[in-house]
């Protein structure tokens, strides 16, 4: 996603350049940011130390985190046109620690879920308050307590891992996306029949429109043990089928496809203040030029049953400590 993002911003440069500046100028303040290094300050885990680039034009090349969201929205009637059904307000459903490594061919992806029962850390408030500490409380709650800082600190708290970046993706804007590329295809290894995500394919090959990518993004109930696992696995198919989709089509083929692609990936972005610019997402991009699909390793972190609730996951140790530690 953040490959296929960077190089059709890329695009849209050529296209601008040569154009007019107004395209630009909408993308660019398309994108939304949250400054969470000043939120956070030097209260977490350290920065990695890095070797700069023996050119000042050489695109960096060292090892990255990022902490990705998938925001999900269920009010409003756009939402409701997509299945959202009837509670308000957003909730950080999927989060994946992206890890690239040092020479960026090669990444490995982290789904935690979000029925994880975590300690979630006081965060500052945007009113210049602070959260209280919580024991024992849902992963996604640090994103509705405290958005996006919060959702940073609390995960950076559980791996002990730096997030050198933020990147959330709005799941209206992500159906846009799906629609903008002409779809997806993705295969399901099961029937799904789920009411609550307004789902229903039978196992096989399936071609999918924004609402109905959108709708196995959410669906948990008609899988599986119905429990937020089994989303996980169809959201890492999700991720990988639109990214071939998107590295199949030619967007520079078309200006008006590229243009409707990039409007609907700007946005659906929130990022941090290092990359809420067309120009720092298409340095990103770039720079993974070399990372194909076959190098990209997703997983999830191990986890267990909680003792306290049996419809709640806990970290296993010391396997979800080994994984973080290889991610520092």
């Amino acid at each position: 996603m953040l490959k296929a993002a960077g190089l059709t911003l890329a695009g849209v440069f050529v296209l601008t350049a040569a154009g007019t500046g107004w395209a630009y100028w909408h993308l660019n303040h398309n994108i939304k940011s949250v400054d969470i290094n000043s939120a956070l300050g030097d209260d977490r885990p350290a920065k990695a130390v890095t070797t700069p680039s023996a050119s000042a034009s050489a695109l960096p090349s060292e090892a990255l985190n990022i902490l990705v969201l998938g925001s999900d929205s269920r009010s409003g009637k756009e939402n409701a046109a997509l299945g959202g059904g009837d509670s308000s307000g957003a909730r950080s459903d999927t989060a994946m620690v992206v890890h690239i490594d040092r020479g960026r061919t090669t990444a490995t992806v982290v789904s935690i879920p979000r029925d994880t029962l975590v300690t979630r850390p006081a965060c500052p408030t945007p009113s210049g308050g602070t959260t209280a500490v919580a024991y024992g409380a849902m992963f996604n709650s640090a994103y509705s307590v405290g958005g996006p800082v919060c959702a940073v600190k609390t995960v950076e708290s559980l791996t002990d891992v730096r997030m050198d970046h933020y990147i959330e993706i709005d799941f209206s804007g992500f159906a846009k996306l799906v629609n903008a590329v002409g779809g997806v295809d993705v295969t399901t290894d099961e029937d799904i029949d789920d009411d609550k995500s307004h789902l229903h394919l039978k196992a096989g090959d399936h071609h999918l429109n924004g609402k109905q990518a959108l709708a196995l993004a959410r669906t948990r109930h008609g899988i599986g043990d119905g429990s937020d696992l089994g989303r996980i696995g169809l959201q890492q198919k999700l991720v990988k089928a639109l990214l071939e989709q998107i590295s199949t089509t030619d967007l520079l083929a078309g200006p008006t496809k590229l243009y409707k692609v990039a409007d609907a990936v700007t946005g659906s972005l929130t990022t941090d203040t290092g990359l809420d610019s067309l120009g720092e997402l298409m340095k990103l991009g770039q720079s993974l030029e070399g990372l194909s699909a076959e190098d990209v390793k997703t997983v999830t972190m191990p986890v267990v049953t909680a003792p306290s609730d049996h419809n709640r996951v806990v970290a296993e140790e010391p396997a979800a400590s080994k994984l973080w530690k290889s991610l520092r």
